[in-house]
């Protein structure tokens, strides 16, 4: 489990897009029944409890540490509980006087708190910080379960028997029990069919139709791979015309050892030049779907012999005949 307190795995628009009406619960709080003091243009108002912030009508106001004598300056006494105000021109009693932290630091106080929670929650799968993937991302499931529990304890420090929470707290157990039970899994983790590969564009022709659909069969190499597929300069068109080059890891890179060089594609399963691994190509209409030069493709996998980190145990009903 993570030691550190600032890490943040979702950000203001994330709550936004799982909550847009998060603003109206801001954690301000009203404060009413002000008094005139001995000092003029000085009102005070007691039981207030602790007061970091102050707002005049919006405005927000300047704490001193000794008697306020300028516009929008307040000091709290926690001796007494009660805060004086100083505004030369407008009465207290009617303005819209609130007491609170700013909104910014409230949400980044509590997105830190639901991103420890979320750390605790899945201690047993992670037993470490959640890590960021090579495009320097969070994985989504992640921000969202982050971004619920930070709603959620929002909601709870604004009014804890809101039925607003209801919902969130449904969802966000059902993930985190998804998560834990293996049935959901995180992008970064090792699975049991991981050796099987992941195919993903790199970059591909907007007019090219013809693309790899369908993988076969296992990396069986130790650690983990990076093939690039592609089609090589004049050497793009239809099924038994155009051709795949296939490039996989060296001793110190990626993507850098030929496998498969120039390879007709023929719409059936070919070898990818690494372990049992297939792959096939197809289109909308096989007679005519292309690929273009410099087309490519990745197959991200890891071995076959590699621990898994999440596992998804079920049963079956056996019955005698």
């Amino acid at each position: 489990m993570a030691v550190t307190s600032t890490i943040e795995y979702c950000t203001d628009r994330d709550l936004q897009d799982i909550f847009p009406h998060l603003s109206e619960y801001d954690l301000k709080r009203r404060l009413y029944n002000w008094k005139t003091t001995d000092t003029s243009n000085q009102y005070q108002a007691f039981n207030t409890g602790l007061i970091t912030m102050l707002y005049f009508d919006g405005i927000e106001g300047t704490a001193v540490t000794d008697s306020p004598n300028a516009d929008y300056e307040f000091n709290y006494s926690e001796t007494t509980d009660s805060v004086q105000v100083f505004h030369s021109s407008t009465n207290p009693n009617d303005m819209i006087m609130e007491a609170g932290d700013d909104w910014s630091d409230i949400k980044t106080r509590f997105r830190r708190k639901a991103s420890r929670l979320m750390e605790s929650h899945l201690d047993n799968r992670l037993s470490r910080e959640v890590l960021k993937d090579r495009e320097g991302n969070y994985p989504e499931i992640i921000v969202h379960i982050t971004a619920l529990q930070t709603v959620i304890l929002l909601l709870k420090a604004h009014d804890p028997t809101s039925e607003v929470i209801t919902p969130f707290q449904e969802e966000l157990n059902e993930i985190l029990d998804g998560l834990k039970a293996g049935s959901i899994v995180l992008p970064t983790a090792i699975s049991g069919d991981s050796s099987k590969g992941v195919i993903r564009e790199v970059s591909v022709n907007a007019s090219s139709d013809l693309r790899p659909v369908e993988l076969k069969g296992h990396y069986s190499g130790s650690g983990y791979e990076l093939i690039k597929v592609y089609i090589d300069t004049s050497e793009g068109g239809i099924i038994g015309t155009t051709k795949m080059t296939v490039k996989g890891k060296s001793s110190t890179t990626l993507k850098s050892d030929t496998l498969v060089d120039s390879e007709i594609i023929t719409g059936d399963f070919q070898t990818l030049g690494i372990g049992s691994m297939y792959i096939r190509w197809s289109g909308d209409d096989v007679t005519s779907a292309i690929t273009t030069a410099a087309d490519e493709y990745e197959i991200e996998c890891w071995g076959s012999s590699l621990d898994a980190t999440v596992s998804s145990v079920g049963s079956i009903r056996m019955t005698r005949r």
